[in-house]
């Protein structure tokens, strides 16, 4: 049986609905109750995870990440701000990646070898940041997403782990079924919510047998659909809240049906 990645993009509910940072404080943090669900679930399943860790996160909840690490997860980089890679510039890009990177090993997270853009970030138009990450000792980067989406999207990227352009650092997309000529998203996240569970299970079925691994992403504020409901507009507030009761449900369907472990294991990346 092929072993897949889980991955766990560890931030609050308030931090990916394109807030600015200035703002984040003014709103209820519970990222300690929904995280604790997730870690029980993970345990309940024998499961371990790459946890890619944002550096707010980091700074403010330091004994958070250390459980987590002491749980037996990998832990990765999330980057600082939450900010879309293609509105920062190289230099940007670097202070928010390398601060992120300090923030970690302050936690006593020392050996960050994996990395994940906010919002999948990484496009055609800063497919530099790839090389930033490379420079600053990140061995593995899953931040492309082989889709088309009005955030993120490289359509006719390549759809399994490989390394960038022959060199030490390998892409894991973000992975998609490729059926009736298009590439579906099957990866988690609101398209686990949104989709019919046998959509997932049918994708990622299809990869394996292929004799591929397939990534899983989920955020644990997925599993609190009690969270604050806050203005929005329509089309963040259609993926962002739709469908939260069925998280848990089917994240365990999920974990029973598929092998699982953390992505740098998958990779075998030392």
């Amino acid at each position: 049986m092929i072993t897949n990645a889980l991955t766990v993009d560890l931030e609050d509910w308030y931090h990916g609905i394109e807030l600015p940072p200035e703002r984040w404080r003014e709103f209820e943090d519970r990222l300690a109750g929904s995280c604790d669900r997730l870690l029980s679930l993970l345990d309940e399943a024998g499961v371990s995870a790459t946890f890619f860790v944002l550096g707010d996160v980091a700074e403010r909840q330091p004994e958070l990440v250390r459980a987590i690490a002491a749980a037996g997860h990998e832990i990765g980089s999330h980057g600082c701000s939450h900010r879309f890679v293609y509105d920062q510039d190289e230099h940007e890009f670097r202070v928010d990646l390398h601060r992120s990177i300090d923030l970690l090993g302050a936690c006593g997270c020392d050996d960050v070898a994996g990395y994940r853009a906010p919002y999948f970030s990484i496009t055609r138009k800063s497919l530099w940041a790839l090389g930033v990450l490379a420079e600053l000792g990140i061995r593995y980067d899953s931040s492309i997403f082989p889709v088309r989406n009005y955030r993120y999207g490289i359509p006719d990227a390549e759809r399994t782990p490989h390394r960038v352009n022959g060199g030490p650092l390998v892409e894991f997309p973000i992975s998609t079924w490729r059926f009736a000529g298009r590439n579906i998203p099957v990866a988690g996240g609101a398209y686990f919510r949104l989709l019919p569970y046998s959509v997932t299970r049918r994708g990622i079925a299809a990869i394996n047998r292929a004799g591929n691994p397939a990534v899983f992403y989920i955020h644990p504020w997925e599993l609190d659909p009690d969270h604050p409901r806050i203005p929005l507009p329509r089309r963040i507030a259609a993926t962002h809240y739709a469908n939260l009761g069925a998280t848990e449900r089917r994240l365990r369907k999920l974990l029973g049906d598929f092998r699982f472990a953390p992505m740098r294991y998958v990779l075998d990346v030392a």
